[in-house]
């Protein structure tokens, strides 16, 4: 059997192929040579081997079939290990979050427990839910960081403008949307189901204005909780690009829209993965905080406050990550079309992929993201 060279080139050739070829007994194409690009993105000192961290990564820039990535960042024991971007993006660019942000607002919440400003188990302190006999007032931060509110909170509808999310960011909610994602009804008893949620994570935001600030005002809301962030997190992390965005009544959208540079996003997934403390040893959340955030739900198994873990699921769900190729502790931001952070504390390392990927691509662009996880060891 001849093929063509250019099919032998393995960022091309389709499986269906290989098992042709092994059933003919032929040998296995040779890969094409990495480009001085693709080596020149890993450092000396990438705690992998070298030419083939390159490789792994190359291959979610160029194999077919696993979307658009633009940007790959690994941090190795404390150490940028690799950076590599797609054209037209760089060190420079701020790519936006998604539902990254998410896991940027329980930390913001974390902190103002941290406080004495907010309490994990206490009813949640929405003046809306505490009028007589309303069965929201049963509604913790434990039950919104974890997604079980309750609340009729639906993620993606059919159409899609049916759906709470975008009802919320673009449509009757938009210019007040912690209004509207509170005046929501509850569909379920507080803290029974799992149900995966935009709308919930603004209502934790508005729970933090409130928390810093009496004034009802968007301006004074938004520079409450920007400075907070600023001051407390993101100058300490050294996060310099970091661009939350607010809506027209000051609530930070804390459940889709911040904008980061991926080493940012890097600089944020080592916080975590060091369980909340800063470069220079500061300890910016409390360690329990971030532990309790990587702790499963009893309600999901792989989530935990606005993050997702890599714990396995009955057969038959949807698996946002790879529990088969890598550590039980990896957990992970993940956001709308394939922007990941994903954080091994047990292999000291941090992998930022951002990108475009749809829903058929997502799951082996994952696959690859696993490929360069392996080259690092559990220590």
């Amino acid at each position: 059997m001849t093929l063509p060279a250019a099919v032998l080139n393995r960022a091309i050739l389709p499986a269906p192929v290989l098992l042709l070829l092994a059933a003919c007994g032929s040998p296995p194409p040779a890969e094409a040579p990495l480009t001085e690009a693709a080596l020149a993105a890993v450092t000396e000192d990438a705690g992998a081997p070298r030419d083939q961290l390159a490789r792994q990564i190359d291959d979610l820039f160029t194999l077919p079939g696993l979307g658009e990535t633009r940007a790959v960042v690994v941090m190795a024991n404390g150490k940028l290990a690799a950076e590599r971007y797609g054209e037209g993006y760089d060190k420079d660019t701020r790519f936006v979050s998604w539902s990254m942000a998410k896991t940027v607002s329980a930390v913001l919440i974390g902190m103002l427990i941290a406080d004495g400003k907010l309490a994990l188990d206490a009813p949640a302190p929405v003046p809306l839910w505490q009028r007589p006999g309303d069965p929201r007032a049963e509604i913790t931060l434990r039950h919104l960081l974890q997604m079980r509110s309750g609340l009729r909170h639906t993620e993606a509808g059919d159409p899609p403008y049916e759906s709470a999310e975008v009802r919320m960011l673009f449509l009757d909610g938009r210019d007040d949307m912690a209004k509207w994602a509170e005046e929501q009804p509850l569909e379920a008893e507080p803290g029974k189901q799992f149900e995966y949620s935009s709308n919930t994570t603004v209502i934790l935001a508005d729970i933090a204005a409130r928390a810093l600030t009496t004034s009802d005002k968007p301006e004074a809301r938004r520079k409450a909780v920007a400075d907070y962030l600023q001051v407390r997190l993101f100058g300490p992390l050294g996060m310099a690009s970091m661009v939350p965005e607010f809506d027209a009544s000051g609530t930070l959208i804390g459940g889709s829209l911040m904008h980061a540079t991926a080493r940012d996003w890097a600089k944020f997934g080592e916080f975590l993965r060091l369980k909340g403390r800063a470069p220079g040893g500061e300890q910016l959340v409390p360690v329990r905080w971030v532990e309790a955030m990587v702790t499963p739900s009893p309600a999901r198994a792989n989530y935990g406050f606005q993050i997702w873990l890599n714990r396995a699921l009955a057969q038959g769900e949807d698996q946002p990550l790879f529990p088969d190729r890598a550590p039980q502790n990896l957990f992970s931001l993940i956001g709308h079309m394939g922007q990941y952070v994903l954080v091994s504390p047990s292999q000291r390392v941090t992998l930022v992929r951002l990108g475009h990927s749809d829903s058929a691509e997502r799951p082996p662009m994952l696959q690859q993201a696993a490929d360069v996880l392996e080259l690092y060891p559990e220590r």
